[in-house]
């Protein structure tokens, strides 16, 4: 029987159980596949303990990549021996995974599987911040918090490659030379100093054109306080927890600027977007325009030390589970 990451009951790192589950078989519209990688992301930190809930028990992770092994009727476009990966496809913490059609695409020659699985769900979603939720404009400065994460490291190159000039913010100094690796521009140690202060003296007291925030709750008064009028506060996640609701008002004493709470749901909402935003990820990638830091391997049974690591910010880039 093959193996997968299960939730019973929603907690702690504790609560991910690495068992054997029932073989599945791909219904209409799916595809089994054998997953060679799983992309560990924050997302799946907020459905293993109820913060994001979902009907118990479940399968754990979104992401990965893998050969289809086996087609299910009304599936065009896909046969047993393709390479896919996905973005959110329940239950991928597994050695078989069942995978909607519709949300798989083919892995291209060039991009290995790691590659595909590191690369789909942080890197759909720094696109569509810096393609779609503020497209970012040549001349532009962005702030990037996380920087040396495996989102912020996407952004960085992504927002560099639109030609804007990025500040990004780390807490150490390996950190910070990674950011800088990546391209950013400036690098903020937010453990050492204000980094809003800090972003106003980078901009000559003007501010950012946006904001970038995928850590939530400690970092939300100092984005809005980093942003230049009529800026754009995309807030993509909420690594320290969730914002407190938040007055209108605030956004109006800020310069008239913009809240976004943007997801990879709304903006791969069709087949044709979807494809347009991974064609462009695995191309940068092909071309060498665009590189994907994996910063830990996990076997699956060690999921609970993946997700210990990622939610004690020991990490750098993307994580994986390889069954």
């Amino acid at each position: 029987m093959p193996k997968a990451v299960v939730v019973r009951a929603t907690g702690g790192p504790e609560a991910l159980e690495h068992t054997e589950v029932e073989a599945k078989s791909p219904g209409a519209g799916q595809l089994l596949v054998e997953v060679a990688a799983a992309g560990v992301n924050y997302i799946d930190t907020y459905h293993r303990s109820g913060l994001y809930p979902m009907p118990l028990p479940f399968g754990l992770g979104l992401e990965g990549a893998g050969r289809v092994v086996g087609v299910g009727p009304e599936v065009t476009g896909f046969a047993e021996g393709d390479r896919v990966a996905w973005a959110s496809a329940p239950g991928s913490y597994a050695e078989q995974a069942v995978v909607p059609a519709a949300v798989a695409v083919p892995v291209p020659e060039g991009v290995a599987d790691e590659t595909a699985a590191a690369l789909l769900l942080q890197g759909m979603t720094a696109h569509y911040l810096v393609a779609s939720t503020y497209p970012v404009r040549d001349g532009d400065t962005v702030l990037v918090h996380a920087a040396a994460g495996g989102m912020g490291l996407l952004l960085v190159q992504l927002a560099k490659a639109r030609g804007a000039r990025v500040i990004g913010t780390v807490s150490t100094e390996a950190k910070e030379a990674l950011a800088r690796e990546a391209g950013a521009d400036e690098v903020i140690r937010y453990d050492r100093e204000d980094f809003a202060a800090r972003t106003r003296q980078l901009t000559d007291g003007a501010g950012v054109a946006a904001v970038y925030d995928g850590v939530g709750r400690t970092t939300f008064d100092g984005s809005l306080a980093s942003l230049k009028p009529r800026g754009v506060l995309a807030l993509y996640g909420a690594a320290s927890g969730p914002v407190p609701p938040v007055d209108p008002q605030r956004l109006n004493q800020a310069g008239a600027v913009y809240l976004t709470r943007p997801s990879l749901t709304w903006y791969t909402a069709t087949r044709e977007e979807l494809e347009w935003r991974a064609g462009e990820l695995f191309e940068a990638v092909r071309s060498g325009a665009l590189r994907v830091r994996i910063g830990g391997r996990y076997p699956l049974a060690e999921a609970r030390r993946a997700h210990e690591d990622l939610e004690g910010r020991r990490t750098t880039g993307k994580l994986l589970l390889v069954p």
